[in-house]
């Protein structure tokens, strides 16, 4: 989903999850938009994945959407690792608020 079209999503729609993901080790974000359906859209810029390098960044763009909640999701792959299921989707194991 490019930028534009996640404004035009926001302007019509009020039921949905932004998540800004990072990986553990990593020092990008991406984006994502999960609506009433549960489909995910990745943010994207010129068909591929839009890469911030900082939250602010992140910030920057999403607010310039019209969206100022989102939840932050860092992945850890040692849950993989170790054999437990990841629970990245449940609000108090893996995502922090943000309000901007």
């Amino acid at each position: 989903m490019e930028l534009k079209d996640l404004k035009q999503f926001v302007a019509n729609h009020d039921n949905f999850e932004i998540r800004v993901i990072t990986h553990s080790g990593s020092r990008f974000y991406q984006v994502e938009l999960e609506d009433v359906e549960g489909e995910r859209h990745m943010l994207t810029h010129r068909a591929k994945p839009m890469l911030f390098r900082s939250l602010d960044d992140a910030y920057m763009d999403l607010k310039r959407a019209g969206i100022h909640r989102a939840y932050l999701v860092q992945h850890v792959p040692h849950d993989e690792v170790i054999g437990r299921d990841a629970h990245y989707s449940e609000p108090l194991t893996s995502r922090m608020p943000l309000v901007f």
